[in-house]
């Protein structure tokens, strides 16, 4: 289960990406926003990610216009790691060194082929483990 959800300005690219990842066969959780109307980002950083770290998904996915203010917000969960990727070899790094489980994208600066790319290259990078898994332990005391 991958949790998706958005602010405004990250509703457009939003809804291509679910329309991607549901014809590529992943099961999605839609969190909303539902339309373009004005709402607060930290809202949806906040919910996705506590859907994250509850368990009800395996990972996230969050949208606002810069990917900045909702990937601040989603960081603010306990057990959180969101990572604001702008290119495949951050998506890549952020899953394999990292063990991101929230990635945020900005719907405002990130064109969709691109957007799809970052998130096919993270959803099927794996974590690599060993020095690496030290440091998210780290993270996961903070």
């Amino acid at each position: 289960m991958i949790a998706i959800a958005s602010d405004h300005g990250g509703f457009e690219l939003k809804e291509e990406v679910i329309k991607k990842l549901k014809a590529a066969g992943y099961e999605i959780n839609d969190m909303g926003t539902y339309s373009e109307e004005s709402v607060d980002y930290p809202n949806y950083g906040k919910i996705c990610g506590e859907e994250v770290a509850n368990g009800k998904a395996e990972r996230g996915i969050v949208i606002c216009g810069s990917g900045i203010g909702v990937s601040i917000a989603a960081n603010k969960v306990k057990g959180i790691r969101c990572a604001l990727c702008t290119s495949e070899i951050m998506a890549e790094l952020a899953a394999k060194h990292n063990k991101a489980n929230l990635l945020a994208l900005g719907g405002r600066l990130t064109e969709k082929d691109l957007a799809f790319k970052i998130v096919n290259k993270w959803l099927n990078t794996d974590f690599e483990g060993g020095r690496h898994e030290r440091r998210v332990n780290l993270l996961n005391n903070m």
